[in-house]
Order: C-alpha cells, then structure tokens, then sequence
C-alpha cells in the first residue's frame, strides 16, 4: 500500500462483555471481568494486534438494573483509557463524554491531559445526554429538552476547543528568562449563555494541538452538532443509499458553518457474525439477539418500533413511515432514525430488516470472507471511511475478526499491517 493510498479505518468496541446483551452468556466473560483491569488490557492487546485505529468506550453514567440486564457501561472511559495507553502503545482512544452533565474547564484539563501524556492519542466522543436516569444522578433538575441539551452541546464544545488552544508554551526561555511571553498562556473571555470561563487552560497543548473530535448522533440535531464540530462521525449506517443521503446531510451542514467536509470522516458502527458459513452465522445471530429464531427476531422488531402483531405480515414491505418515531421522544433518536432510513432507500420486509441490523447498528453474516467483501463493499466508494467494530461478545469475536478477517483485508491492500511509529491518532486518520 502507497503512502497516498486511501486506507481503511477501524476502530474497535471495548465495552464490558460485549456488544449485544443476550450474547454475553454465551462467551467466556463473566461479572468480575467488568472491574478485572486484566480483562480490558486483554482485549486491548487483541485490538492492537489486529492493528486497529483506536478503541472506542462508548459510556451511559448510570446503572440499569431491569431484569435481564447486565453492567455495560461501568468504569469511567477516561480513565480506563488513559489506565489501558499505559499497558499498550499505539492504538488510539476513543472516550465518551457528556456535554449536558460536564464542567468545561474540567473536561478540558482532562482530555488534554490524557492527550498529552499519550502523545497525542485521545479522541473526544461528546455527546447530549438523552436519559433522565443519568439526570436524576446529576441533580433534581428534569433532563432538558432535546433542543436545549443541543444548543448547550455547541457551546460546551465550541469552549472547550478554545481552552484546548489556548496555552502554548514557548519552546526556550524568553531572552530575559522567562517561562512566559506576550504570545502564549492568553485568557478567552469566554462568555455565552450556559458557560462563562476566562481561561486560559493550566495544560498546554498536545503533539496533536488538542484531542480530535467524535461525535455520535443522527437525528436533525445531532447531524447539525456533528457538522458543526465533529471530526470522526459514528452513526448508523445501514446501506449504500442511507449513506449517501447521510453523508450529503452532513456534507451540506458542514459547508454552512464554513467547514471542509473532507475533513470530516463517517466511521459508522458494524455488527459482524463471522462463522464457517451463512447458515451457521444466521443462526448465531439469533442467539446472540437473545431470540428462539428468525419469528423471534421479527417480533423484537414488531416491539421496537410499536407495530401491531396481531396484524403484521413478516413478508410485507414496510414504509418508512410506519415505523417513524416521535421526533421528541427522550431515548437516543438517532438509532431508530438509521431503520428509517433504510426503508427510506430500500423495500424491505420485517423478515428482511431483522437481517440488516444489531443493536441499531449494520449487521454482517457470513465467513470471513463474506465478512471481509461486505465491509469494503461499502468503504471502497467513499460511502464510509471506516467502522466502528462493535463484537456482540469480548472477547471471542474480537479474537475471531482479527485472525480471520484482518488478514484478508490486509491481503486486499485495505488495511495497514504495521503502526506508524509516533504517529498520532490525528495524523491516522488524515485530519
């Protein structure tokens, strides 16, 4: 592969025991291993293995206790991140943080501190909070409206990128000795509607300037934020067509607050099923959603989205429209909105749809292979620049796609075999 040469980008999910709840059971991880700093350094070391950009902790600060559940997000990601840079060198970090339940000037001495100590490895997940179980841990006040948790978000961001830049030591004393000149260490003055911070921030800039910005979300508002700020964009993903209308939404957002969308990177969330055949990943898929088979699949679906069971038709297309949801609703909008999309785009049926997603996210059956031609079927036409890697279980399915289906996309001449010594997650991705 040229150094000019497009490359795919993956970035892999460390989440506790897995991405798809149901499936946890079935691998080897159990309860303790969500607080055994062995088993996230285990994982680590596989992800570093298989050459991935960066690891990717999403994080939800509250703790579901429904039946049937278990722990998925537990140990704070900055740090868990910042504890895993320490044990294992190059890959990157991606850590998720709330705007809606943050101070700024804090979130901004972390992150850069991690940043630097890393040598410019960090990736900023920012994200509005949308539970009203994670408001109630943050106070009596209710979760804000959608609108104002977003309008709170851009200018959460927006002070946090100028704390980021606003210290930049000289590299030798000043002539008369000093540590300080009229060039460096400058307040902000930042004054808006929900912050007021005169700065400047007490940890300099990084190797990278500051830590490069994610961003998840796919409702009308979050695209808004992503455009806005985002650098690397997780999304849902669920076709070529929904990703073309998603990325000319983007594109389009991003070219009214004056940016280049080149430099803005779509790495959407990928569920991959890698097994000696279809058939056999099929029926894995099924397990691991928790269901009997491919009827209880559908009726999870029919659940979901509010449809009627006693009259649905699994081998009837269903529109878009009847399964749209309230654009006001509180859960993360975003996920649903990818379904919709794909029905937007394609005719499909609910025995059809079920086979498209997991977890919200782009499901991919079959050998590796299989796997392997699904995955650069879409990167290869600029649709997406990568995936976010999300295994329904850790770390069996992390250990299966990086002996069976990395070498394959290596062999293709997608995917790197080797880190850039030094190299930092900014300058990975091109940004």
């Amino acid at each position: 592969m040229t150094a000019a040469a497009r490359e795919l980008h993956l970035n892999i999910g460390l989440n506790t025991t897995g991405y798809l709840e149901p499936a946890w059971p079935q691998g080897s991880a159990r309860i303790a291993d969500i607080n055994a700093p062995a088993f996230y350094e285990r994982i680590a070391r596989l992800a570093h293995r298989g050459r991935f950009d960066a690891l990717f902790l999403s994080d939800h600060p509250a703790l579901r206790l429904g039946p049937g559940s278990r722990p998925f997000h537990t140990l704070d990601p900055l740090i868990l991140l910042t504890h895993l840079a320490a044990q294992v060198p190059d890959i990157g970090l991606v850590a998720t943080v709330s705007t809606t339940y943050n101070s700024p000037y804090n979130l901004a001495r972390r992150t850069q501190s991690v940043d630097v100590l890393t040598a410019g490895r960090l990736i900023v997940n920012m994200v509005s909070s949308f539970n009203p179980d994670v408001a109630a841990n943050f106070g009596s006040e209710p979760l804000p409206p959608r609108a104002a948790r977003y309008a709170r978000a851009h200018e959460f961001v927006e002070l946090v990128k100028q704390l980021w830049t606003s210290w930049r030591p000289l590299e030798k004393p000043a002539p008369d000795g000093a540590f300080w000149d009229q060039t460096t260490g400058q307040p902000i003055d930042f004054a808006g509607e929900y912050f007021s911070v005169r700065g400047p921030l007490n940890v300099p800039v990084s190797p990278q300037t500051h830590p490069v910005i994610a961003q998840a979300g796919g409702s009308d508002s979050g695209i808004a934020f992503a455009a806005r700020h985002g650098e690397i964009i997780y999304a849902n993903i669920l076709s070529r067509a929904a990703g073309r209308a998603f990325r000319a939404k983007l594109d389009a957002k991003a070219r009214e607050f004056g940016r280049d969308p080149s430099k803005i990177l779509l790495v959407p969330g990928l569920v991959p099923i890698v097994a000696e055949s279809r058939a056999e990943a099929l029926r894995l898929h099924e397990t691991y959603s928790g269901a009997r088979d491919e009827a209880d699949l559908i009726a999870g679906f029919t659940r979901q989205f509010g449809l009627d069971p006693a009259t649905l038709d699994p081998d009837r297309v269903i529109t878009a429209e009847e399964i749209l949801p309230d654009p006001e609703q509180g859960g993360a909008l975003g996920f649903l909105l990818g379904t919709v999309e794909l029905l937007r785009h394609e005719p499909l049926t609910p025995r059809q749809i079920v086979r498209r997603s997991a977890g919200n996210h782009l499901l991919l059956l079959g050998t590796a292979e299989e796997v392997a031609d699904q995955i650069i079927d879409l990167w290869q036409d600029g649709t997406v620049d990568g995936y976010t890697v999300q295994p329904p279980r850790n770390p069996e399915d992390i250990e299966i796609f990086v002996e069976k289906v990395i070498p394959i996309l290596q062999e293709r001449g997608v995917f790197r075999r080797d880190y850039i010594p030094g190299e930092t997650i900014r300058a990975r991705y091109g940004l």
